[in-house]
């Protein structure tokens, strides 16, 4: 048994990584802003501090085995928020970390520090170009993730696609929306792009290789994501088969649409920002290679298994949360000016 502290561990992905340590026997500490609501909450140790604040930090990482640092301020936060929790505190915990001795960091980064290249698939060594404030602040904690590997400690960087599964909503939530309601839903293009996704619970697989691996295979940058990926028309086309009510996909001319939704965008009236909608049109995928090679990962879900698991809970779910809106991937983000479109399909 070891002792393991998540920061973010209220939110999407912490709880699901929660659930996957309490089924090996794990003890957690979950470091959040946010409350720790779930049923789950009397089997884990919760710590209500912002990783700002460095003796909130310092408190949780007492007698920590393995860090898991998925704390962060997500793109519709501040440009302030995003750059001090995002590069401040990440900074803080890694430097907590290691005056603590714990043995593994994992930091939870993202492949938004590819910025929107124009090749694909992208691989570590890649040039990182961030798109915007969120962007920006994850090539920047990353750095600082160097800067403490350089000096010794063992600091596994995970790169993941956009990961769905139970739990999440955010965006995907105007999908499944939709879809339950017997709507099509709006494309950018004719659909016919690449887009990789990720199964939460294949991140949770690769987050616990990085902790239970040797060093020399772990202390490295490491691309996650879906194997299997069809086209962005195909998976989601996906979602709405599975909704039963026979709508299908709309493609919008590309030029247009990025130019109303970068007016939207500057009005505060659409929930999407540019790194959603400058890519949303184009392939975006990733290689996999070097974590199926140095950590034997192996995901079990493709795109639209991912999808339908998480329309499946969404399905569940959804008296839970239908009146909820924030800036998290726990609740659905409001769609703004976007809910009118409804009326077109």
């Amino acid at each position: 048994m070891a002792r393991f502290l998540i920061t973010g561990g209220a939110g999407f992905l912490g709880i699901n990584l929660c659930r996957y340590l309490l089924a090996q026997e794990h003890e957690i500490v979950s470091l959040d802003i946010a409350g720790f609501d779930y049923p789950e909450r009397h089997e884990i140790e919760e710590i209500r501090g912002d990783i700002r604040d460095r003796a909130a930090v310092d408190s949780a990482m007492a007698d920590v085995d393995f860090v898991i640092h998925a704390a962060a301020a997500l793109p519709l936060y501040s440009p302030e928020e995003i750059r001090t929790t995002d590069i401040d505190g990440t900074r803080n915990v890694l430097d907590s970390a290691q005056k603590h001795g714990v043995k593994r960091f994992v930091h939870i980064s993202s492949t938004a520090v590819y910025g929107i290249p124009d090749r694909h698939p992208q691989r570590e060594d890649d040039p990182r170009v961030g798109v915007g404030p969120y962007g920006e602040a994850k090539v920047a904690a990353e750095d600082i993730c160097f800067e403490f590997r350089e000096s010794g400690q063992i600091v596994s960087v995970l790169r993941p696609k956009s990961f769905v599964g139970p739990e999440r909503l955010g965006v995907f939530a105007m999908l499944y929306e939709w879809a339950h309601e017997g709507r099509g839903f709006p494309m950018l293009g004719d659909g016919s792009n690449r887009y990789q996704l990720l199964d939460v619970q294949d991140l949770c697989d690769a987050i616990y290789l990085c902790c239970t691996l040797d060093d020399d295979a772990v202390n490295d940058t490491f691309n996650i994501g879906a194997k299997e990926f069809g086209t962005m028309g195909e998976d989601y086309q996906a979602v709405l088969d599975y909704a039963g009510h026979g709508k299908t996909v709309t493609p919008l001319p590309v030029e247009p649409a990025i130019w109303l939704l970068r007016t939207l965008e500057a009005l505060k009236l659409s929930p999407l920002y540019k790194w959603v909608y400058e890519t949303a049109a184009k392939d975006s995928y990733i290689s996999i290679e070097r974590a199926e090679a140095r950590l034997g990962f192996q995901p079990k879900y493709s795109n639209q298994d991912a999808l339908l698991r998480n329309f499946q809970w969404y399905l569940d779910n959804q008296d839970a949360f239908q009146r909820e809106s924030g800036v998290s991937h726990r609740v659905p983000w409001s769609q703004g000016i976007l809910r009118l479109a409804k009326i077109f399909f």
